[in-house]
């Protein structure tokens, strides 16, 4: 019997993306470049989570909602310009944005996502 519960990137601690019963969800997006400003950052963390939700059949246009985390809510304008250049503002999410002591000094950004799945996992 196979699971109704796909795994993408998994690890020991946790898995990148899982998908059930046609949701996605993404673990925290933290950015790979971390000596780079908020909006390169945020424009990063973008990019990987396009990625995770190709590979789980879906796209920033299903995005259900968003969680965004701030190191420094300093950073919130910075953060707000990759986020607009990036987001279909014909879909936009339910979106929260807090400040929070990220698990890294480096990040300054990291966001989770739980989108629709429309296609299935690759």
């Amino acid at each position: 019997m196979t699971s109704p519960i796909t795994r993408l990137g998994a690890g020991a601690r946790l898995s990148e993306a899982v998908c059930a019963k046609g949701l996605v969800f993404l673990s925290g997006m933290v950015p790979e470049n971390e000596s780079a400003g908020a909006q390169a950052q945020t424009a990063d963390v973008l990019r990987q989570i396009d990625h995770w939700l190709a590979q789980c059949g879906s796209d920033k246009r299903h995005i259900l909602e968003a969680t965004i985390y701030l190191a420094d809510m300093a950073d919130y304008a910075a953060m707000n310009a990759a986020w607009d250049a990036w987001v279909d503002p014909a879909a936009t999410p339910a979106r929260a944005c807090v400040e929070a002591r990220l698990a890294k000094s480096e990040w300054k950004v990291e966001i989770k996502v739980s989108a629709l799945q429309t296609e299935a996992a690759a």
